[in-house]
């Protein structure tokens, strides 16, 4: 007998409010339906009435993991339409808070990952290594969490020599961790048992709905926008893209552990490779003129699309977000298909998704 099971928008199983509409065959999802749009708050709107420095400050919190993401796109963004030269070095700080960012937010992930699946052992193991991601953002930046080091221009913050060493001291030992944790996250049953052949994304699915970021790399999709369109000197650095191709959510944990090799990597060679000068414009800050421009970023859950209006004024015209989540939510019900009812919280989950980022 068909049933109708209803997940959301608020559910223990969900982090965040998202509604998914479950046909069911007893325990089986036959077809699923996904409904967005629980967490509206209107930023956009309000970028059309704040001036540039206050607009960068908002879009930091359209998110509280991948902030940094954001104000780094909405600079970018600015930068280009004044034709601003950002100095190398502030260059080189954007990308170094940024691989922290993705290494934070890739073991949050992990984290909750292991915890649905009911392996708390290892969530507190992978957390308590993101506690100490999470100091070394605090110690360059100031915050844990919306780090306010990106300024138009450049980085609002310098990296001392004390700071670096401890960042390179940090990286040796979350990477001797890494170590660790991917071999249990290889061998561990529970883990596999879970993982293993549920939420399938094939390679075709994921080129035909748009999938991005991690979520398209674990379909086996080699698409990174720091390889295909370098910014912020990411063509510097040398760093793979990281791709698995069992496409399930099993997949979807190792591309993160994967990538969280890369990040280290880029960070470690930023340091080493840290220019001389200065780290932004200083009060050489030309006005903004009137333009537009569109601007495609990394971020840890994927390409953040910022597109920014400026008509010669002191606010925006117009500010549009296009977020990771947006692209990756309709991969959902073609994942759920064929699953247990059981699963599906860990399937939802599986794309790491911000629907504060999404709904904005």
């Amino acid at each position: 007998m068909s049933y109708i099971v209803p997940i959301g928008p608020y559910h223990p199983a969900l982090e965040e409010p998202v509604h998914a509409r479950l046909i069911t065959d007893g325990e089986s999802i036959t077809d699923a339906e996904v409904f967005i749009g629980y967490n509206h708050r209107g930023i956009e709107k309000l970028a059309q009435q704040k001036n540039f420095i206050q607009t960068l400050v908002m879009v930091e919190r359209v998110c509280g993991i991948c902030s940094h993401s954001h104000a780094f796109s909405y600079a970018m963004a600015l930068e280009s339409i004044a034709q601003m030269n950002v100095p190398k070095r502030g260059q080189y700080i954007r990308v170094i808070i940024a691989e922290l960012e993705r290494l934070h937010s890739h073991y949050l992930w992990l984290g909750i990952a292991l915890h649905i699946i009911g392996h708390d052992s290892m969530f507190m193991h992978t957390w308590d290594d993101r506690e100490a991601i999470m100091d070394i953002l605090e110690e360059l930046t100031g915050n844990r969490v919306n780090y306010g080091i990106i300024t138009v221009g450049g980085a609002r913050r310098d990296i001392t020599p004390e700071q670096k060493q401890h960042t390179l001291e940090m990286l040796d030992k979350i990477e001797d961790s890494m170590d660790r944790l991917k071999e249990m996250l290889l061998s561990d049953k529970t883990v596999a048992l879970r993982t293993q052949g549920v939420g399938v994304l094939t390679t075709e699915d994921a080129i035909r709905i748009g999938a991005v970021g991690p979520h398209a790399r674990a379909s086996n999709m080699a698409v990174d926008v720091r390889k295909d369109a370098p910014y912020s000197s990411y063509d510097d650095f040398d760093f793979e893209k990281a791709v698995f191709p069992t496409c399930d959510v099993f997949s979807r944990v190792v591309i993160r552990v994967l990538e969280n090799y890369e990040s280290i990597k880029i960070i470690r060679q930023a340091l080493e490779m840290l220019p001389k000068g200065p780290i932004n414009l200083g009060t050489r800050i030309p006005k903004i003129p009137a333009g537009e421009y569109m601007v495609r970023h990394e971020a840890p859950r994927g390409q953040l699309t910022y597109k920014v209006v400026t008509d010669g004024g002191e606010t925006n015209k117009r500010v549009s977000i296009h977020v990771p989540t947006f692209k990756n939510a309709p991969t959902v019900p073609t994942m759920l298909k064929g699953n247990s009812v059981a699963d599906a919280g860990l399937i939802i989950a599986s794309i790491d998704p911000c629907f504060s980022c999404m709904d904005r």
